[in-house]
């Protein structure tokens, strides 16, 4: 028997070493480093998620800490010892039941373990590549974002703070549509009181975990009664409608635990050990969540990297990082390194810009990689020169067999983008914008998630209020006030005022359309629980005369319209064949939790157009960067606050790190921008890489080559008409420049005024 033990230790020692083969010094400390709070500053393109994942199979598998000397509470066989060695020459990481009951004598539960990231994306991919080491055991560990953790815990628990479970979540136009009725109500002008302005600055109270009240005493811009009562009115009229926003699931959650200690104890026994990514990003108030759950045993273990902390505009504190060592005087801090993104030009260049910063834990990346070609600096003469470089290299790139998906053009700004937009246009290139109007917020989409939504939570006044004439029905604006003031005075929902129609004093025609609605969403509530959420979406759209409402336009418009609701059928299939017990309620919520970058998806025939900021966490082989100016980035309002413009130089960073192999960075001499041509100085941010790691692109060399537009630059003059191939004709009212420099100023009567470089327009004289 001893003998057997001692083959075991051994056996279970290199099935140990055999796991964690390939990770590096460093992520093998954040791996096995035990209990107790651990900082993991983790640069870009280290294989933060890789270390994350085998941290929490290294806690499953065999506890904190690595026990060669333990002896299993069963009786050893030969036969166990023989499917141990049989799995180690297969040499695979696979790991079944039968193995993992083996190797396993003093893990964690799974249960036990909650994951937090920042992105559904990110969330999904540590979901399934533990899904790979583990199989279905997998399922058994909670990895999701803030708002699925928090989301998760209302819904067991929020009726402790007065809410009905089956709460609805509202998104921003959601918000903006009851703030703006807010704002009806207390006959405000929307130019003194912009919607979108109160939204954020909600948003950052509620970030804050502030009340209306304590937003008044906290900040200056809340003594004003009317952004308080403002504030009161939305609060109230969120619980009226059984509804919360998207900052009112962290909220709420915090506030919940603390006055209510005994659900927060039930929570601590429940985690025993907490790991939190992209902490640079956290909020106060996901900060505070997180000292509340990790407040009974301290494993805490969170990675991030201080350089890449970018959402200052969305409440993130970089201070939380910053001060982790603070906060948690006994924490072990591990630093991740090396890169196994970018080249070695690459990281040179951006580790000199990052290290201008004054407030940061110093890094250093470092690669394996070879060094790679040096950075490509090119400077256009204004927008529309910068665009077409990035054009032609395109076309270059995917004439030596580069696919256009391996190329992403990245901005400061969303105001950048339309000039790029139409020059891939022009090209026949291919392209997706992200941060476009997104899926869930078109409105068909939306008008079918209102009638969802109402089925589920028949409080939900503002989903109801969207749908009750869509399609049109006859019930306009009238109708509705008389609905709203009756349930006012009666103290019922909208939705029970829609039965009490002989009560409204509405006109026959009218009661009917009144009546048939109410019918038809009583009978779809009666019949959502005994079919699957397609099937019930299905019968909503032809039931409601939503369908045949778009057959009967037969539009461009509608055609698309329609072809977005087949894609909204697609996902609700997709929902009902992964799961066999999901609600339409739980269907809502994912939907709800779901943000642009969740439905980015890898194309190869596609560039990718974003703004710096979206394309945090990814990566592409080919990277344009753009309007790399003073004014620009650094954007002009950070140029006076030294915080605002350390996290543009993060964001910068950012930028750099997203290259795999080639980075092209470009400015202009002047730029059309916001209706005002501008005259801009280089960046500070190019300043700052060291000549040697640029090369300069010749613009001979440039404008030697054919243009996809090539015309005779010399015949142009004040006055002449010109027919343009996508605005029409126009009339030539400015020139400027010479010879391949030439830019034309011309006024088309329906785009108004454009400057385009002559050279590459495709312009026709007309005689």
């Amino acid at each position: 028997m001893v003998d057997l033990v001692s083959e075991y230790q051994n056996l279970r020692e290199k099935i140990y070493g055999h796991l964690f083969t390939g990770l590096n010094d460093q992520q093998m400390q954040v791996v096995s480093c035990g209990n107790g709070p651990v900082l993991c500053l983790a640069g870009a393109g280290s294989g933060k998620t890789r270390a994350m994942i085998y941290r929490l199979l290294h806690l499953y598998l065999f506890g904190p800490y690595f026990k060669k000397e333990v002896v299993p509470p069963w009786e050893l066989t030969k036969e166990d010892l023989y499917k141990l060695k049989s799995w180690l020459e297969k040499k695979t990481r696979d790991l079944s039941p039968e193995i993992i009951e083996l190797i396993r004598v003093e893990g964690i539960e799974l249960a036990n373990i909650l994951a937090i990231t920042f992105t559904n994306k990110a969330a999904e991919e540590m979901r399934v590549r533990l899904s790979r080491l583990l199989g279905p055991l997998s399922r058994q560990v909670w990895v999701m974002t803030f708002h699925a953790f928090c989301l998760r815990i209302l819904q067991r628990e929020i009726t402790y703070l007065g809410y009905q479970s089956n709460f609805a979540i509202y998104d921003s136009q959601d918000q903006l549509a009851l703030l703006r009725s807010i704002c009806r109500t207390l006959n405000l002008n929307e130019q003194n009181y912009p919607p979108r302005k109160i939204q954020y600055l909600i948003s950052r109270y509620k970030c804050d975990l502030l009340t209306p009240k304590q937003a008044r005493q906290n900040y200056p811009g809340f003594r004003e009664k009317t952004y308080l009562e403002i504030y009161t009115l939305y609060q109230q009229s969120l619980k009226e409608n059984n509804a919360l926003d998207f900052d009112d699931l962290i909220m709420l959650t915090v506030h919940l635990f603390i006055k209510h200690p005994e659900v927060l104890a039930k929570y601590q026994e429940r985690f025993h050990y907490l790991m939190i990514d992209e902490y640079q990003d956290t909020n106060h108030a996901q900060y505070k969540l997180a000292k509340l759950l990790a407040g009974k045993r301290q494993n805490i273990c969170v990675v991030g990297d201080d350089d890449q902390s970018i959402y200052g505009f969305r409440a993130a504190d970089v201070r939380n990082i910053l001060d982790f060592e603070r906060d948690y005087p006994q924490a072990k801090v591990i630093k991740l390194e090396q890169n196994y993104r970018s080249t070695q030009m690459i990281l040179a260049a951006a580790n000199q810009v990052i290290a201008c910063n004054r407030g940061r834990k110093a890094k250093q990346l470092w690669t394996q990689k070879p060094k790679g070609e040096p950075l490509l600096c090119f400077m256009a003469n204004d927008e529309n020169d910068e665009a077409a470089f990035v054009i032609e290299k395109i076309k270059e790139l995917k004439n030596q067999g580069v696919p256009y998906g391996a190329c992403a053009v990245l901005m400061r700004l969303n105001a950048q983008s339309r000039i790029m937009e139409e020059w891939l246009i022009r090209a026949g290139i291919p392209y997706k914008l992200v941060g476009g109007v997104k899926f869930y917020e078109r409105k068909e989409i939306k008008d079918l998630l209102a009638y969802l939504r109402v089925l589920v939570n028949p409080e939900d006044n503002l989903s109801l209020k969207r749908i009750i004439n869509e399609p049109r029905r006859g019930i306009g604006k009238t109708t509705w006030e008389k609905i709203t003031a009756y349930a006012s005075t009666q103290n019922l929902s909208y939705y029970e005022t829609l039965f009490r129609i002989s009560q409204l004093n509405l006109t026959p025609k009218i009661a009917r359309a009144v009546q048939n609605f109410a019918q038809l969403l009583q009978a779809l509530r009666e019949t959502m629980s005994q079919v699957r959420i397609t099937e019930l979406t299905q019968m909503v759209l032809k039931e409601s005369g939503y369908q045949k409402q778009l057959e009967k336009e037969n539009t461009k418009e509608a055609v698309e319209r329609w072809e977005n609701i087949q894609a909204f059928l697609t996902k609700t299939l997709e929902y009902d064949l992964s799961t066999d017990k999901g609600s339409l309620g739980d269907f809502l919520n994912q939907v709800a939790l779901v943000t642009d970058l969740d439905d980015l998806a890898v194309n190869e025939e596609a560039v990718v157009v974003m703004t710096v900021h979206s394309a945090k966490g990814l990566e592409f082989p080919h990277v344009f960067l753009l309007g790399l100016e003073e004014n620009i980035f650094p954007h002009y309002r950070s140029l006076d606050n030294p915080d605002e413009l350390e996290e543009e130089r993060r964001l910068c960073y950012v930028a750099l790190t997203r290259a795999q192999e080639r980075l092209y960075l470009l400015y202009t001499r002047e730029r059309y921008l916001y209706g005002q041509k501008k005259w801009h100085q280089p960046s500070r941010f190019l300043k700052e890489i060291p000549p040697e790691l640029c090369v300069a692109h010749k613009r001979a060399a440039f404008f030697e080559t054919t243009p996809a537009y090539q015309v005779t630059t010399h015949a142009f003059n004040l006055g002449d008409k010109v027919v343009h191939q996508r605005w029409g004709t126009g009339v030539i009212v400015q020139v400027r420049g010479t010879g391949s420099d030439l830019i034309l100023g011309i006024s088309f009567p329906s785009y108004g005024k454009k400057m385009v470089l002559a050279k590459y327009a495709p312009l026709k004289k007309v005689k």
